[in-house]
């Protein structure tokens, strides 16, 4: 059994890690924005000990310090898997709800453990597909994109508009993790998870459908009625599900041979027609209100697709990943569970 600092607790992604967690016998201390939040964790664990999982309150992880009380511990930390970051467009300021949060978070809390920590060995930060995607090659047919590929975005790029400041802070963030490790050769190694579009049930204590995680939006959107008349354009065409991405963080942390890699987390293709046929095949009670078979929209592009090598996943973290199919019918279980 290690212990495990695991931020940003109550997110999307960190729920279903901390649930790994816990399944394979370490003890987890999560960091979270409030008390109410630490509790709501813990009254739906309700068996475990503190010894196995505690909270810590972490309100801004842009602050300087901002984790210098949370990385100590007793007994101490082993692993720390970072998962604090923006995701969403809700931006007034692409620097200040975006980019600062991202880079100074990740920035923070290794220089934290590096100070504070010593007996850390290996910290997992969750990066994104979009550290790796080129946005100006559109949908790069014939490229095949693995860990080696960068995002070229600038700094002047960044600021243009939200979507553009989502890839930069994660980008920035991530390359801003390579850096310090390089230049700071602190005890500890460092492994970045690089996920496409995270599909997969939610835990239903965090969420409803109003706080809907963005990814799991649009399947939200389609077995409610509103992609009835024309389905979304789907956007990123690859995907992986969120148990087999909580899966890879845990086992990057506990594997010697994970140290210092990049992993390029995705399952394979998917367009949000097969979304609407999967959900329309597999819940005939929502045939009134999911896209009839045919409806214009949600397809691959007719000029082909890029792509991709998640051959290391498979190779050093042993992820064998789940199908569209179970990943979307355990998906709209989970949101009719909580009001869908």
């Amino acid at each position: 059994m290690s212990r495990v600092l695991l931020t940003g607790g109550t997110g999307f992604i960190a729920a279903h890690v901390l649930d790994v967690l816990l399944e394979r016998g370490h003890s987890v201390v999560t960091t979270v924005r409030s008390a109410q939040k630490g509790q709501t964790i813990l009254d739906n664990h309700p068996k475990l000990p503190n010894d196995m999982l505690d909270f810590v309150i972490v309100e801004d992880i842009a602050q300087p310090g901002a984790f210098d009380k949370a990385v100590v511990s007793k007994p101490p930390f082993e692993f720390v898997i970072h998962t604090a970051s923006p995701f969403h467009f809700n931006v007034t300021d692409t620097q200040k709800d975006l980019l600062d949060p991202a880079i100074i978070g990740t920035t923070g809390i290794l220089k934290s453990i590096k100070q504070h920590a010593p007996s850390v060995k290996r910290v997992v930060i969750t990066s994104s597909f979009a550290s790796i995607i080129n946005p100006s090659k559109g949908n790069n047919p014939g490229y095949e994109y693995s860990e080696k590929d960068w995002n070229p975005i600038t700094a002047e790029e960044a600021v243009e508009n939200p979507l553009a400041g989502y890839r930069a802070s994660k980008t920035f963030a991530e390359q801003a993790s390579w850096d310090f490790v390089e230049k700071e050769k602190p005890n500890f190694t460092i492994a970045t998870m690089c996920p496409p579009m995270v599909l997969g049930p939610i835990v239903h204590y965090l969420q409803s459908l109003d706080s809907l995680n963005t990814s799991n939006q649009r399947i939200a959107a389609i077995m409610t009625g509103k992609a009835k008349e024309e389905i979304p354009a789907t956007g990123t065409f690859i995907w992986t599900d969120v148990r087999d991405l909580a899966l890879a963080h845990v086992k990057a942390a506990e594997l010697p041979e994970a140290a210092s890699k990049r992993f390029f987390v995705t399952a394979g293709y998917f367009s949000n027609e097969e979304i609407a046929d999967i959900v329309r095949d597999n819940y005939p009670e929502l045939k009134d209100k999911v896209p009839a078979k045919g409806t214009k929209g949600g397809g691959y592009p007719e000029e082909g697709i890029y792509k991709y090598d998640n051959s290391k996943v498979k190779e050093v973290l042993g992820i064998q990943f789940r199908s569209l199919k179970e990943s979307i019918v355990d998906t709209v279980k989970s949101l009719q569970a909580v009001g869908g």
